[in-house]
């Protein structure tokens, strides 16, 4: 195996431990305080951040929820996808990428053994944005948006700095 399969397999394992970790300890946290008179939150910064124990058995936003035949597919699908890329990561010429595919994978291992567990995966990260109370959320959806983003943005500049647009934005 070559020096970068053992960087790349140590960040991964690294942030689904986090990622599970932090499930586990939010579960705990919020069930053994949870009181009859209380909600099963706590807030940190009032009428912003919150910890707050859900369970979605969905994608972003609840979507397909309960298809976890479907979940279970794609994330397969996606694991050999972002595993063959793992052969242009090179952490001296190509870091952005590199981190954009350690996060990728990781963010998905996290969320799929929730869903292989559980059959739903554990978010606790809630935050209330101008009035709107966005979907919690956990780590390995903090690594799936990010290296998702990262990726994008990678994949744009390399064609960009290599002009495979003319001045019109089309490709040549």
């Amino acid at each position: 195996m070559q020096k970068k399969h053992y960087i790349i397999s140590l960040w991964v394992t690294v942030l689904v431990v986090l990622d599970q970790l932090t499930k586990l300890f939010f579960q705990h946290l919020l069930l053994i305080s949870k009181d009859p008179l209380q909600t099963d939150h706590i807030v940190v910064i009032k009428g912003f951040f919150q910890f707050s124990l859900h369970y979605n058995d969905g994608g972003a936003w609840g979507i397909f929820s309960g298809n976890m035949v479907m979940f279970y597919i794609i994330t397969i699908i996606a694991f050999g996808f972002f595993y063959f890329l793992t052969k242009d990561v090179d952490f001296k010429t190509k870091k952005f990428y590199s981190i954009s595919v350690i996060l990728i994978i990781a963010g998905g291992i996290g969320n799929f053994i929730d869903r292989l567990l559980f059959q739903e995966v554990v978010d606790f990260l809630d935050f209330i944005i101008f009035g709107y109370d966005f979907p919690t959320f956990n780590i390995a959806d903090i690594c799936l948006v990010v290296g998702v983003i990262m990726f994008a943005f990678d994949v744009l500049m390399e064609d960009v700095l290599h002009g495979k647009f003319n001045r019109r934005g089309t490709t040549e």
